[in-house]
This record gives C-alpha cells, sequence and structure tokens, in this order.
C-alpha cells in the first residue's frame, strides 16, 4: 500500500498550544514536520491511535541546566520523561563556556555550588574541548539526544574569562574588561546562543560558601553584557533579581528595564513568593503590569510548585548531613550508614549535634526539621498543616529531629522529606497561581540538569497538568488549554524558538499523546548513573504514551525507543523577533 505521510495521528484531542478551544483532528508529518492538521484519508508509514488522549505540541522548557549532562549522554533527563522536547540551557549566570584551561577548576566550583553538581561528576564528565563559546556550540553541534537544545552564554564565565581570578574574586572590571566582555555577548549570540544571563541571588554561593562571581556585578557590567546583544541584533537576557532577598523590587524592575532599553532584547526574571518579603512578589507583578502595558518586552518565569529542595539520607542535604559525627560515615553506603544509625550511643551523638560548614547557606537546609514535610507516594506539593514534620513529631511525642531520624532508619534510609522555603506560604499554594495567571509570566524555573541531590523539579510539567488542570482540590483549578499554552507557545516565543510549539501545518513535529486521565507523577528515585558513579534523583510519569521530536517517535509509554533526534538549536538575527 502507498504510504503518503511518515506518521498519521489519528483521533486525538488536539489542544494545539495557540490557548484556543481543544479540537478533534489527524495529524499527518512528513520530512519532521507537521503536514496537515484535519481529517486525513491518506496513508502513514505509521500510524497512531490517540482516541481517548490529547495531542499537544512538546512541552519547551526554558530554563535548565543542561550544559554539562548534554557533553556526557544523549538522554535529556528528567526533562524528557515528562513531555518536554526542547531544553534551554545556560541559565542563572553559571555553565562552562567561555572558559580558558587554567579557568575549569574555578567554574566547576561554581557549578557544584551554586548547582549542585558534585565536582567529580564534572571534572570525569565534562570533556573540556571548547575554549571559546562559539566552539562549545561547535562541540554541541557534534552531540545527539532525545530532545533538542539550546544555550545562552553565562555572565560567570565571561567574567572569569575576561578578568580571570579578578573575576573569581568579584572585583570591579576594567573599561577594557567592559568591552571584552560585550564582545564575547555578541559574538556568542551571532554564533547562536539565544541569549545571555546572570544572578544577582546572594543565595549562589561556592560548596565553600564564597559568593558566585556574578552577585555583586555593578550595573555598568550588566549593561555591557545588555550591549552585547543591542551589538548582534538578536537574543534574550534572564536574570535571577534580588527581590527574594531584600532588593526593593522598584529599584530592581527599573534596572530591568534600564538592561532593555539599552538592548533592544527581551527579558525575562526568576519570581517567587517568600515568607521572609512577602510583599516584594505582589509588587513585582504590579511594575511587570506597568512595564508591559507601555511596551516593555518583559516577563516573569515563575514555578508552579513550592521552591525549595528535598533531603534525605541519599540526597545532598538531610538534618544530619553536618553533624561531625555523622561526617565521619557519610563515606559509606547508605545501608553501612543506616547500620550506624541505629547504635544507641552514635544516635545520641548526632541527636545532641548542630550542624557545622562554612557555607551559611548548607547550615540553613541542614537546620530544617520542623517545616518540613515527608513527601509521600504520590508525592503531595501542597500538604496541609498537620502533615508537617513538627505537627506530626508532636503527636507522637517526639522532637523533629527524633521524628526524621526515626523514618529515615525505618525506611531504610530512602525517606525524602520536602522543604518548601519559598512559593509555599501559608501551607498553600494560591501565591503559585497569583504569579501563574498574571498574563505577563512564564512558567519555567524547572533547573533540569542541575540540583542532582536537592531537586527533582524538571517534572513540573506532569504537576502542571494533573494537578492543577486536573486534581487539584484546595483552589481553583488552571484551564487545560492555559496549561498546555504556558508549556508550549508562550515560551517558544519568549526565546524566540518560532518554529515549534503549536500543532498547524509548517511546525516542527514536536508532539506528545497523553492519557490525561491517568497522567500520574511519581515520587523521585535516586540513580547512580553519573559520570564516576554520581547519583542524582528522577522522577517518573504515567501517561505519556507517545512522544515525538523532529518526526520521530523517542518515547512510548514513558520508554525510551533508542532513537536520538534531538539536535542544538541555534539563533540568531530576526529569527528571535
Amino acid at each position: 500500500m502507498d504510504v503518503d505521510f511518515d506518521i498519521v495521528i489519528r483521533g486525538g484531542t488536539v489542544i494545539d498550544g495557540s490557548g484556543s478551544a481543544p479540537f478533534a483532528a489527524d495529524i499527518a508529518i512528513k520530512d519532521g514536520k507537521i503536514v496537515v492538521v484535519g481529517k486525513i484519508s491518506g496513508r502513514g508509514s505509521e500510524e497512531i491511535s490517540a482516541k481517548g488522549r490529547i495531542v499537544t505540541p512538546g512541552f519547551v522548557d526554558i530554563h535548565t541546566h543542561y550544559d554539562g549532562q548534554i557533553t556526557w549522554e544523549n538522554r535529556l533527563a528528567p526533562s524528557s520523561y515528562h513531555g518536554v522536547t526542547t531544553v534551554l540551557m545556560g541559565n542563572c549566570g553559571v555553565g562552562f563556556a567561555p572558559c580558558k584551561p587554567e579557568h575549569r577548576e574555578m567554574l566547576v566550583k561554581v557549578m557544584e555550588g551554586v548547582e549542585d553538581i558534585p565536582e567529580i561528576v564534572m571534572t570525569e564528565g565534562v570533556p573540556w574541548n571548547w575554549e571559546s563559546f562559539p566552539e562549545y556550540l561547535d562541540a554541541l553541534d557534534k552531540r545527539e539526544a532525545d530532545i533538542d537544545f539550546a544555550a545562552q552564554i553565562p555572565h560567570g564565565p565571561v567574567r572569569v574569562n575576561v578578568m580571570g581570578q579578578r573575576g573569581a574574586d568579584r572585583e570591579p572590571p576594567t573599561v577594557a574588561d567592559l568591552a571584552e566582555m560585550t564582545r564575547i555577548v555578541a559574538e556568542a549570540i551571532r554564533a547562536g546562543a539565544l541569549g545571555v544571563t546572570t544572578s544577582r541571588s546572594m543565595a549562589h554561593r561556592t560548596a565553600a560558601g564564597e559568593l558566585a562571581p556574578t552577585v555583586t556585578s555593578e550595573e555598568q557590567e550588566l549593561l555591557a553584557l545588555a550591549d552585547g546583544l543591542r551589538q548582534a541584533g538578536a537574543g534574550v537576557f534572564q536574570i535571577i533579581p534580588g527581590v527574594h532577598e531584600g532588593r526593593d523590587p522598584v529599584e530592581e524592575v527599573a534596572l530591568m528595564r534600564r538592561l532593555i532599553v539599552l538592548s533592544g532584547r527581551p527579558l525575562s526574571f526568576s519570581l517567587m513568593q517568600t515568607g521572609q518579603f512577602p510583599d516584594a512578589m505582589p509588587l513585582t507583578l504590579e511594575l511587570l503590569a506597568r512595564a508591559t502595558a507601555e511596551g516593555v518586552p518583559m516577563k516573569a518565569q515563575v514555578f508552579p510548585r513550592g521552591v525549595g529542595v528535598m533531603l534525605g539520607l541519599e540526597l545532598s542535604f538531610h538534618p544530619f548531613r553536618y553533624n561531625p559525627s555523622y561526617r565521619a560515615i557519610e563515606h559509606l553506603p547508605v545501608a553501612e550508614r543506616v547500620a550506624a544509625m541505629r547504635d544507641p550511643a552514635k544516635r545520641a551523638r548526632l541527636m545532641a549535634e548542630s550542624p557545622v560548614h562554612e557555607n551559611p547557606i548548607h547550615v540553613w537546609f541542614a537546620s530544617q526539621d520542623a517545616d518540613l514535610y515527608p513527601l509521600g507516594d504520590p508525592p503531595n506539593y501542597e500538604p496541609d498543616p498537620e502533615e508537617k514534620v513538627g505537627a506530626r513529631a508532636a503527636q507522637l511525642g517526639q522532637s523533629p529531629r527524633e521524628f526524621i531520624y526515626n523514618l529515615m532508619l525505618e525506611s531504610d534510609g530512602h525517606a525524602i522529606f520536602l522543604l518548601p522555603a519559598a512559593n509555599f506560604v501559608g501551607s498553600t499554594l494560591e501565591p503559585v497561581r497569583t504569579m501563574m495567571e498574571h498574563p505577563d509570566s512564564l512558567i519555567a524555573l524547572g533547573d533540569g540538569g542541575a540540583h542532582y541531590g536537592m531537586i527533582c523539579d524538571s517534572s513540573f510539567p506532569t504537576s502542571l497538568l494533573a494537578y492543577w488542570t486536573r486534581d487539584r482540590k484546595k483552589g481553583p483549578r488552571m484551564p487545560l488549554v492555559r496549561a498546555v499554552n504556558a508549556l508550549t507557545r508562550a515560551n517558544a516565543l519568549a526565546v524566540g524558538l518560532t518554529d515549534r510549539g503549536l500543532i498547524a501545518p509548517g511546525m516542527k513535529a514536536d508532539i506528545n499523546i497523553i492519557d490525561y486521565d491517568n497522567l500520574t507523577l511519581h515520587p523521585p528515585r535516586v540513580v547512580a548513573d553519573l559520570p564516576a558513579g554520581g547519583k542524582r534523583m528522577i522522577q517518573d510519569a504515567d501517561g505519556y504514551d507517545t512522544t515525538i521530536v523532529s518526526g520521530v517517535v523517542t518515547y512510548r509509554a514513558g520508554i525510551p525507543t533508542g532513537a536520538l533526534p534531538g539536535r542544538l538549536v541555534r539563533g540568531g538575527g530576526t529569527r528571535l523577533g
């Protein structure tokens, strides 16, 4: 029988990514693109039934850190487990290019602290077959993956590349330094970087507690980065402002507006709600609305769950992680650590000690106990107050630390605790809904490829669809078409990827077929599959029947097919308009 198409998807309910109402249609794919949407009489080499399923564009995740992972492996998991077909990396001003050989250790130390990637993993995994950013992109051009990947040039490596140790020590740049930073950014954008990124967050530190190179940079240096975008005539600016740490939102938004004015390019920034500065988020949204009403191209990147970390014996943090008696056994396999912790004398010492570490952020994470939540199965990201460790411990007549200790031992060291440090304010995700519903917000901040032992938030597309549009009982839900638009076309357009995120003829054939009614997120699990035997969390989901990238089926029922159609996506010129 003659065939007309490579793939025909039949009988699904299409949610096309535009925000329009769902409709019934077949979809024909040929040569990596969607060619027909409607009633199709022709045949495909492969026919896929989508009866009883929703059919969406592949998801676009614009905030990841796969800069290293893409150089040593071909599956960009966990993101690719959750319907994501394109990722954008290089966020938050951290990454691996540009980099001179003598600066490699500096960048590794920053990535270890800021993004929780073990030093040995990067030392063993990153090939360093580049120095300049264009050379990094050329190296990525040779890589194949299960999904597409694009890169931004990060401020930290630019600063260190130009200033060396002075840059790592956060010394002020000279006029010549600034000019060279501008040149490097413009060069990277012309070579295909989708943007430039930086961070003003004081939480971004090395494992030893030293501030990351970018966080104290003055405005003139940020303007030098923006000038690189201006000179290249393309690209976007991504920034973590200081509004979550007490900096005045009025001043931070004004600064971002000046970056946009100079660059002539769009900007997005991270936004969350914190208990310490509860008024910062609403004020920032108000200022954002004023800016966009005046035609300023600015967006807030927000996250659909609590922003925080997970703690456990197999992970980077837990309440006993930095106690002196624990440090003596931390090198042991988890089963041997559990056996040692069952010794009454060891238990007594651990319970009596306090965490000791030179990095205050690490001490803070290890000092939280009453405010933790056992994550559970299925994982609950909007738990009730009575589920908090402090409340459950009180019911049992235990201290929070005793409760945690007992649960870790009872689970043979596999228990995971959730610490939602932001967004989950007053035991509700209502602040998240406020941010997500803002017309100038983007749903992002999953951080795939980083925080291997702290966070597994790249599963957020599944949470958005399963929880926010279907299962939430504690407040209003999000319309399904809005959620799909947020995961697809809205994110794609925000970074200039105009060829994807929409089911329409001529668009790139990145598609998900989803069993929406049975879409389920599972708890994270720890696997040791990184270079040098490093561990990371992986989070599985049920309900993704088929994922297609560039017209090639990459996952069936959540199982990889082995196909690797994903490639580097370069930007440039009017494509980022």
